[in-house]
C-alpha cells in the first residue's frame, strides 16, 4: 500500500511540475509538409504557453512507421509527443502485415488538429470535364484509365480505390514515391487522373495547369466554392479526408495529456495559427477532447481496414 501511495504521489508531482525540460515533437515525415507545419506552428505556441522549448524532430521513412514506432517506444512522461495522422495511425494498421506498433494500444490520443480532403484533378487538356465523364470512360474501357498516387496504401491511392469500388470501375494504379513525382506526372499528362492533396493542387489549379473535378470531403471548400464534392458529383456516401493530430506514448499521465490538450486547443483558436494551418482554405481545423479523438481514430482504423482489404493492397 505504501509503495502504491508513493508511486501515485510521484506521478502527480511529476505532472504538476510538467514541463521542467524541453519537449520533443516527432514528425514522421520530411520537413516542409503539412505534418511538419503543424509541428512547428503548434510547437511555437506550446513553447510559449508551457515555458519550455518544443523542438521538432523529423523522423521520416517507411510510410511514417519510423517516427511512429520511435514515439511508441519513448518514455511516457510527456517529453516526447508526435504529430500523427491518417497514414501511420489510420491506414498502416491494415496495410502492413507486421507493424512494430499498435496504433491504439501504444498511444494516448491528445487532440485532433485538422482534416484535409483530397481533390480529384485531371490535365487541363483532358476531355474529362466531370466525374461522370470519368465513370463513363472507365466503364467503356475497363483498366484503361490510369491514376497516380503518392504510393501504395497512401490516402491518394485509397481515395481512388474507394471511387472505383463505389462505382464498380476498373482503374489502373501508377504509384510514385511521394506527392512531388505524382503531381509532376499529372502535370505532364502521363496519367489520366489524380486524387491529390488540396494544398499541393491549389497553386496549379489557379495557374490553369490542372482541372479540378471534385473534392473528397462532405462539404465544399470556401477557397474553391465552384468545385463540387464527390457525393454531389454522383458518387454516393463518398468521403475521404487526410487527418492529423497529436499523440503521446501510452501510459503518459492523464494530467499531462489534459494539459497538452488544453494548450493545443487554445493555440488552434489563435488567428495566426488558424491562418497558417488552414493552408489557404485547404484544411479544416478540428480540436476537441482527447476522448473524441480516440474514438475517431478507432473508427478510421475500422473504415480503412475494409477498404484496404477490398483493394488487395498489402506491404510485408
Amino acid at each position: 500500500m505504501k509503495l502504491l501511495f508513493l508511486f501515485l504521489w510521484s506521478a502527480v508531482a511529476a505532472a504538476q511540475s510538467y514541463p521542467s525540460k524541453p519537449i520533443r515533437t516527432i514528425v514522421p515525415s520530411p520537413a516542409g509538409g503539412y505534418y511538419d507545419m503543424i509541428g512547428r506552428q503548434v510547437g511555437a505556441k506550446l513553447s510559449r504557453a508551457l515555458g519550455q522549448p518544443v523542438v521538432v524532430e523529423n523522423r521520416a521513412g517507411a510510410n511514417g512507421i519510423i517516427g511512429t514506432e520511435f514515439t511508441a517506444k519513448s518514455a511516457p512522461d510527456g517529453y516526447t509527443i508526435m504529430v500523427g495522422g491518417i497514414g501511420p495511425h489510420g491506414i498502416n494498421p491494415s496495410l502492413y502485415k507486421k507493424l512494430p506498433y499498435d496504433a491504439v494500444r501504444d498511444f494516448a490520443p491528445v487532440v485532433q488538429i485538422a482534416n484535409q480532403p483530397n481533390m480529384l484533378v485531371v490535365h487541363p487538356t483532358s476531355s474529362y470535364r466531370s466525374v461522370q465523364d470519368l465513370v463513363t470512360a472507365a466503364r467503356a474501357n475497363p483498366g484503361r484509365l490510369t491514376y497516380a498516387s503518392n504510393g501504395p496504401g497512401s490516402s491518394q491511392h485509397l481515395s481512388a480505390v474507394l471511387f472505383a469500388l463505389t462505382m464498380g470501375l476498373e482503374l489502373t494504379h501508377v504509384p510514385y514515391k511521394g506527392a512531388a513525382p505524382a503531381n509532376t506526372a499529372m502535370l505532364a499528362g502521363e496519367v489520366d487522373l489524380l486524387f491529390g492533396g488540396t494544398a499541393e493542387n491549389f497553386p496549379q489549379i489557379r495557374a490553369g495547369r490542372l482541372r479540378p473535378l471534385a473534392l473528397t470531403s462532405k462539404r465544399r471548400l470556401a477557397a474553391v466554392p465552384e468545385v463540387p464534392t464527390m457525393i454531389e458529383a454522383g458518387v454516393p456516401n463518398y468521403e475521404v479526408s487526410s487527418w492529423f493530430g497529436y499523440f503521446a506514448p501510452a501510459g503518459t499521465p492523464p494530467e499531462i495529456v489534459d494539459r497538452l490538450n488544453a494548450e493545443i486547443n487554445k493555440a488552434l483558436h489563435e488567428p495566426d495559427t488558424r491562418s497558417a494551418l488552414e493552408a489557404q482554405g485547404s484544411a479544416e481545423l478540428v480540436g476537441g477532447s482527447k476522448e473524441q479523438f480516440g474514438e475517431f481514430v478507432k473508427a478510421e482504423i475500422a473504415k480503412w481496414a475494409s477498404i484496404v482489404k477490398e483493394s488487395g493492397a498489402s506491404v510485408e
